[in-house]
């Protein structure tokens, strides 16, 4: 059961507002982390049927995953409490999920292997730099995502849009745009 720091701190997180190094949260954080890690290492260390995958995924993002997502372990994060997945959405092996700033994935989304997301950033100014700032990440409907792209805080990727393999989305990308490259810059639209 979630003690009432990590509630107070999911809360702050999907409120926006910065974490300062001397907030007090740092700790609530660590209990979170250690509940993913342990979670998550059960996920990973066995072969476990679908349904099982679904449940472990439940326990981990603290709600009901639809039956019609699908996972392939390996699959980390550090948080777990802060990810909403639509319906019929698949994430490949190897994937990075840093949610403390907060993911929705929509329905229909295609997530390839070893894609990351990041969802918090640190103060520039080194005298701050403990500070975490959220800001969260919103895949479209219908969204596919390459292997190895690397999604950062606080990008949008609109409806029916297709991330390149190893791209590095740095801004919101409009939807049934086609994005590759480092920074991701728009090739193409998804016709039809």
């Amino acid at each position: 059961m979630e003690s009432s720091s990590i509630d107070h701190l999911l809360a702050t997180l999907r409120a926006g507002a910065t974490i300062t190094g001397e907030s007090g949260f740092f700790g609530a954080m660590h209990e979170a982390s250690q509940r993913a890690l342990r979670i998550t290492a059960r996920l990973n260390g066995a072969y476990h049927e679908p349904g099982e995958v679904r449940e472990l995924l439940s326990e981990l993002f603290g709600v009901d995953i639809d039956p019609s997502v699908t996972l392939f372990p390996p699959f980390h994060t550090e948080f777990g409490r802060n990810t909403v997945i639509g319906r019929d959405v698949f994430i490949n092996m190897g994937c990075m999920f840093q949610d403390q700033g907060g993911i929705t994935i929509g329905d229909g989304a295609l997530i390839g292997h070893r894609v990351t997301i990041a969802t918090l950033e640190h103060d520039l100014d080194p005298a701050r730099r403990a500070d975490l700032i959220p800001r969260a990440v919103t895949i479209g409907t219908g969204v596919w995502i390459g292997a190895g792209a690397t999604i950062l805080p606080g990008v949008t990727i609109g409806d029916g849009a297709v991330v390149g393999a190893a791209a590095v989305v740095t801004k919101d990308v409009p939807a049934r745009a086609v994005v590759v490259g480092s920074p991701a810059r728009q090739i193409r639209t998804v016709e039809g």
